[in-house]
């Protein structure tokens, strides 16, 4: 039933946009069986681009060979990507932290965004670095703010990797504007509402 109307709503999503269509995926979710196993099959079945967030990420972690080249995004903070690849990065210096990016984006034919001090993105060819944001996109939310921003710019018809580096860019640019003006009482919404003065920059 959960996943019948996920698709339903999914193809009306496409044609109400003609065809301009992403999915972002697991933010708050949950981690039960069920809803881990929704998750599995909506990925196995949508043909749209889809950014894979969050608890659907561990989802993932159990059958990884769901994703393989397709065109997903994958956005880990380092825990998550300990959990989809089982390499530990977080006390990595980061060149390694690099490399071990590059060769999980390699192994599972996707795009992964390393969510960090400095992002980390790679399509498994090519890695790139953004260096905007700071300490303060550790605030609950910014990651969801991110990966609504990487869904966005999917739905555009961006190629994942591009995608990743814009939306990391903008969503750090938008921390650091909503941190000079609010400093650490900032929130994940006064991301959302510096992302105007982002786009003009």
């Amino acid at each position: 039933k959960h996943l019948a109307t996920l698709i339903e709503m999914t193809e009306g999503a496409k044609e109400v946009a003609h065809g301009k269509t992403a999915v972002v995926i697991g933010g708050g979710v949950g981690r039960s069986e069920e809803t881990q196993n929704v998750i599995l099959e909506y990925l196995e079945k949508v043909s749209v681009p889809v950014v894979i967030d969050a608890d659907a990420i561990h989802a993932v972690s159990k059958k990884p060979e769901i994703i393989l080249g397709k065109p997903f995004l994958i956005t880990p903070h380092t825990y998550e990507f300990f959990v989809l690849t089982g390499r530990e990065v977080y006390k990595l210096p980061e060149e390694e932290k690099i490399r071990a990016v590059l060769e999980g984006a390699a192994r599972l034919k996707t795009t992964i965004l390393l969510k960090g001090r400095t992002d980390i993105i790679s399509d498994g060819k090519e890695v790139a670095l953004n260096k905007t944001g700071g300490p303060f996109l550790t605030v609950g939310g910014t990651g969801d703010t991110l990966a609504g921003i990487c869904g966005a710019i999917l739905a555009r018809g961006i190629d994942p990797f591009l995608a990743a580096q814009a939306a990391a860019f903008i969503n750090g640019l938008a921390g650091e504007i909503a941190f000079k003006k609010l400093g650490e009482g900032l929130v994940a919404t006064d991301l959302i509402e510096a992302i105007p003065e982002v786009i003009k920059y």
